[in-house]
């Protein structure tokens, strides 16, 4: 399938596609299993046309588990969901769990690791607002076993995906923005919620495509996701997700709109 937007906005990376499947392409890219991985990369992967799977047996991290529908994995993070919460806020060295675990990690998962788990990541100020922060997540459990990114040009007749990723720069997210709100009542039918970039692309557009008026949202505002995806895609870009529905929506709104004026037109000069 070709996007008329992709066109109108002069996208520099292919959309991706983000499809729930029992059946995923056998050739794909995926991770080891067991292995770490930030699901991020296999995104970017795929708008650099490669197609890629993720399962409940390969997700890369807890947060990539999380972000794409396979329950709440954070349950598997070392020390459990305690060291979680204080992992992603003030760090776990003022505690004796969270030090055991700490010097664990020196020995099993490297020095770099076990000093983020031991002094955190400092992404939000406490373990009681971590905590507030997660109780509020769309936590999902997807029934099917693998989402694959894939090529939105490599999508079949009668495939149905959960959403459209597209990354974008400042100008293409400022018009995919008045784009989203084109045909619609309201000036909110786009939200940029905190969190991993991969729930920004996964569980938070999938509840999103259950609502009666889905919104986009944009992300890879997640620091740490960043440095894993500007090698592959360059460092001006954030995400822009679509439920379907949406995406289609805009696709049938741009003949006719600000997209064929010169404003815009002068934008891509």
């Amino acid at each position: 399938m070709e996007s008329h937007i992709a066109s109108a906005i002069k996208l520099q990376h292919q959309p991706v596609a983000l499809l729930l499947t029992e059946n995923p392409p056998e050739k794909a890219m995926s991770f080891a299993e067991g292995k770490w991985g930030c699901v991020m990369f296999l995104a970017a992967n795929a708008a650099r046309g490669r197609t890629a799977v993720v399962s409940r047996n390969n997700f890369g991290c807890w947060g990539g588990g999380v972000g794409l529908g396979f329950g709440n994995r954070y349950q598997d993070f070392p020390g459990g969901e305690e060291c979680f919460l204080r992992f992603l806020s003030s760090g776990n060295q003022d505690w004796d769990k969270g030090r055991a675990v700490g010097e664990m990690l020196q020995e099993k998962a490297g020095r770099d690791f076990a000093e983020q788990f031991l002094e955190g990541e400092r992404y939000v100020k406490n373990p009681e607002l971590t905590r507030e922060w997660l109780d509020h997540l769309p936590l999902t459990d997807v029934s099917p076993k693998s989402v694959v990114f894939s090529p939105l040009a490599e999508i079949k007749p009668g495939e149905e995906p959960e959403s459209v990723i597209f990354f974008v720069n400042a100008d293409q997210l400022s018009a995919l923005v008045v784009l989203a709100n084109y045909g619609r009542e309201g000036r909110e039918n786009v939200a940029i919620p905190w969190a991993a970039a991969c729930q920004n692309i996964g569980i938070l557009p999938f509840e999103e495509g259950r609502s009666e008026h889905p919104r986009a949202i944009v992300g890879l505002t997640d620091l740490s996701a960043r440095k894993y995806v500007r090698k592959l895609l360059g460092e001006q870009y954030l995400s822009f997700t679509m439920p379907w529905q949406l995406f289609l929506e805009m696709e049938a709104n741009v003949p006719g709109s600000f997209l064929e004026r010169h404003t815009w037109q002068s934008l891509l000069a």
